[in-house]
């Protein structure tokens, strides 16, 4: 034996010894093709190959790859009869005189004639780690098991069923959502194919180990080949239930008798979100009806835990969408057909006859007529570079199995339509300001306009004359939990995650051009709910928000790091950089003034940075938040990046302070002052803030005067005062109104102002005039304010940073600054060696 193995290390493979030996395949299938290619690339003699027949006229993926090669093709309907070997077909066997069977996902019983027949016998790929899972179903009773590995032996054939010895076994992890189709993908056949190219050489170089099968642990499981043993069983927990739907997979398929339709059920997974809101429907065998909601059909278990599927095929082939369940189809409604269209689909038709090789009707069914999940591969890449480019998913062939359905969704790609359901809400309808507007009234969580948990609502009103405009859903911390949930599945598992930044500003470009294209009803809606002068709001409010979004998509893709120069590790060198990454679900809490606008330059900031964000308007100006909600949709945002609830600050704001998946919270809003905390009273009392009007004629012409006012209106004249010393509360407070005060410094006193004016808890913005650049830059410098103007007023612009020190807040709006409150800095030292 060593001077053989030396012999081996000696000479190529192709001049080695094993290369006389003469090798059969038996099996069928991409996988006994992918191992016959293998074989032949590492150099052995295969001198024959033993397969199926055609299936309507189209031979086995095995038989077609050695034929090509013109390798000998011997395809048996059976090898036996009554358990013995039938004496033509295995003299016919005998001829090729191989060293070895080769058997790679072997579906035959072959006799043991033929098993013992070559000098180095027969080894045999199976896919689950024996002696655990024996039998033709193995895959799926790993998952259905709920193993948590997976792998596959290759063992030597013996007359039992899958208990020979075993020659070489590999492993894999199970994920949680893995079905027999991602598993086998991802692992058992690539790296099987690979084993028994490993497998063969060890033979050859006379070192394959003979291991016998423990009985310890062994099972022999059943074949899942009748209906009876496929349907579930929901007396049991709804992991189990997960794991027995993923594991019948699209074959043989779990079923159950929803609604009194039995109906197969795929895309499996463990729901360990809120319950969601749907409609109920009858779930025979389980305690608890299912629910039908915009993900799918969610189940339960006998623990009180939710599964939820994706997809429902019925008795009579048709899969849908399992959010489709009980509602009307209109998917596959017919649509005129124009002369390119034709062309793709006459394309189609073709692509479809060389893969089933027979003809094709209106009525043919993919899977029916023959075709597997590797056809469908063939199908989606054959359809793209034969049907003008359009790219179709392995769902939509799924989904489509008849000619006439693929060609329907072949043509609605083809037009860029989707199948995903209508935005619908319910709409206010209103004609003000000389055009027809629209807006919904209910919270915005994952995509939809939803009514509040508890049902309740509260009136907004218009300041101009204190009208009922409409009345609003009134969020809950229920809502706010729904709402933070759906925002951290789009952070971290949905589309929005692993989207590339520019297609995330893509989006948001988008956005912007929607909200211009509705620009005159945005600002219609701001001023009838917010008494925002129309031109201030059509300008400023939503002008201003227009441009926010535009500047912070243009962001997206220019967020990056940076490169930092360390001590090395001597004699090894280190690369140390920075890497910009996004919090997660930040929340958003946004003022009365400027209810868009606000909105507008802490989202922008948010989602470009990639965060996800649940949004608070004020509970006295939620209406063109909720309209923007609206657009969002239009845009193509994925559900959940977006959340909009309004309602009071004291119950949802309050929950999304203290949500434990909430990372950052922006917020915008005075410090509380409520006017009512001033003593009124005798004027001679230390602790009196307020005395008593002069006399009563005053007082009652006052009260006449807020009388008329209230009546009229919530307006309220410009006022101005004079004379304002530093002490008074008026000096010391913030107005949030049409309210001047003018205080009085000695000429020349610079200084003096500069520290009267700092002296303040507030430093929101600033400003100075004067025509010498000198006290100008000083004042500048010298002032506790986080805005200064010089010979300006409130002129911002979004490329600017804006915010305010101490009680004014904390971080910045606007500019490349606000990208940063919205990220986390993570530094990455690499440290590599020399060659």
């Amino acid at each position: 034996m060593f001077a053989s193995r030396q012999l081996v290390r000696l000479f190529s493979t192709s001049q080695s010894w094993y290369d006389k030996m003469r090798i059969a395949i038996i099996g069928q299938s991409m996988f006994g093709a992918d191992v016959y290619r293998l074989l032949q690339k590492d150099g052995h003699h295969i001198v024959g190959v033993f397969t199926v027949p055609d299936v309507n006229g189209k031979p086995d993926p095995l038989a077609l790859a050695a034929s090509t090669d013109g390798i000998p093709v011997f395809k048996y309907k059976r090898w036996q009869l009554k358990k013995q070997a039938i004496s033509e077909v295995l003299e016919e066997y005998k001829s090729v005189k191989a060293d070895l069977n080769v058997l790679p996902f072997c579906s035959q019983f072959i006799p043991m004639d033929v098993i013992n027949f070559p000098k180095s016998k027969s080894i045999i790929y199976h896919p689950s780690i024996l002696p655990r899972h024996r039998g033709a179903s193995a895959i799926n009773w790993t998952l259905i098991q709920g193993d948590p590995s997976a792998g596959f032996s290759v063992f030597w054939a013996d007359d039992g069923l899958d208990t020979g010895p075993i020659l070489l076994q590999k492993k894999c992890y199970v994920a949680p959502n893995d079905t027999v189709d991602s598993i086998y993908n991802r692992f058992l056949y690539p790296e099987g194919v690979k084993a028994m190219g490993e497998a063969v050489k060890m033979i050859t170089e006379n070192r394959a180990p003979s291991i016998v099968q423990s009985e310890e642990g062994a099972t022999y499981d059943a074949m899942l080949n009748k209906k009876a043993l496929t349907e579930i069983k929901f007396d049991q927990t709804a992991q189990d239930v997960h794991n027995f739907i993923r594991g019948c997979d699209k074959v043989p398929g779990a079923w159950a008798t929803v609604n009194g339709q039995n109906v197969t059920l795929f895309g499996s997974r463990v729901w360990d979100r809120i319950e969601p809101r749907g409609t109920s429907v009858e779930v025979k065998g389980s305690s608890k009806p299912g629910i039908v909601h915009k993900y799918g059909l969610v189940l339960f278990g006998n623990d009180g835990k939710m599964v939820n599927v994706s997809q429902i095929q019925y008795d009579n082939g048709k899969m849908i969408q399992a959010s489709k369940f009980g509602k009307e189809d209109t998917s596959q409604s017919k649509i005129e057909i124009t002369s390119e269209e034709e062309g793709m689909i006459k394309a189609m038709k073709d692509i479809w006859k060389g893969i089933l090789n027979t003809d094709v009707e209106e009525s043919t069914d993919f899977f029916k007529s023959g075709a597997g999940s590797m056809d469908v591969v063939r199908l989606i890449e054959e359809i793209k570079q034969k049907c003008n480019g359009v790219a179709l998913e392995n769902e939509d062939v799924y989904m489509n199995t008849t000619f006439e359905d693929l060609s329907n969704c072949l043509v609605k790609r083809n037009r860029g339509i989707d199948d995903k359901e209508p935005l619908v809400f319910d709409a206010v309808k209103m004609h003000v300001n000389d055009m027809d507007i629209s807006f919904p009234r209910q919270l915005f969580i994952d995509n939809e306009f939803v009514d509040a948990s508890s049902g309740a609502t509260f009136n907004t009103i218009n300041p101009s004359d204190e009208s009922v405009i409409c009345s609003i859903a009134k969020g809950t911390p229920d809502d706010v939990n729904r709402a933070v949930e759906a925002a951290k599945v789009a952070f971290e598992e949905g589309e929005w995650g692993k989207m590339n930044a520019r297609d995330r500003g893509t989006l948001m470009f988008k956005l912007a051009d929607l909200m211009e294209q509705h620009q005159e009803e945005l600002a219609t809606i701001e001023s009838i709910d917010s008494g925002a002068v129309y031109t201030l709001a059509l300008k400023t409010h939503v002008g201003m928000s227009i441009t926010t979004f535009r500047y912070f998509a243009g962001w997206c893709d220019k967020i990056q790091g940076s490169t930092i120069p360390i001590n090395h590790a001597r004699p090894s060198k280190n690369l140390t950089y920075t890497k910009k990454e996004p919090l997660g679900v930040c929340a958003i809490i946004t003022p009365w003034n400027y209810p868009l606008m606000m909105l507008a330059w802490k989202m922008a900031a948010c989602l470009a940075a990639g965060n996800t964000v649940v949004l608070k308007p004020a509970q006295v100006t939620p209406l063109t938040a909720l309209k923007f909600a609206e657009l969002v949709v239009k845009a193509g945002f994925p559900p959940g990046v977006i959340n909009i609830l309004p309602g009071p600050g004291s119950s949802i704001g309050q929950a999304l302070s203290e949500h434990p998946h909430v990372r950052k919270l922006g917020f915008t809003g005075s410090t509380p002052i409520e006017i009512k905390k001033m003593k009124i009273g005798n004027p001679l009392d230390r602790s009196v803030d307020h005395g008593p009007q002069n006399h009563r004629a005053h007082l009652e012409k006052l009260l006449e005067y807020c009388d008329a006012g209230v009546k009229e209106g919530l307006f309220m004249e410009p006022t101005v005062f004079t004379d304002v010393e530093d002490h008074m509360y008026i000096a010391d407070e913030e107005s949030f109104g049409p309210v001047m005060i003018i205080s009085k410094f000695q000429d020349g006193d610079v200084d003096g102002v500069i520290k009267r004016a700092n002296n303040t808890e507030y430093g929101l913005a600033s400003g100075v005039f004067t025509k010498d650049i000198n006290k100008a830059m000083y004042v500048a410098d010298q002032i506790d304010a986080g805005t200064v103007f010089v010979n300006t007023y409130n002129k911002t612009d979004v490329a600017a940073p804006f915010g305010g020190f101490k009680q004014s807040g904390f971080g910045k709006d606007l500019g490349e600054e606000a990208l940063h409150e919205y990220m986390k800095t993570k530094a990455v030292t690499v440290e590599y060696g020399q060659q």
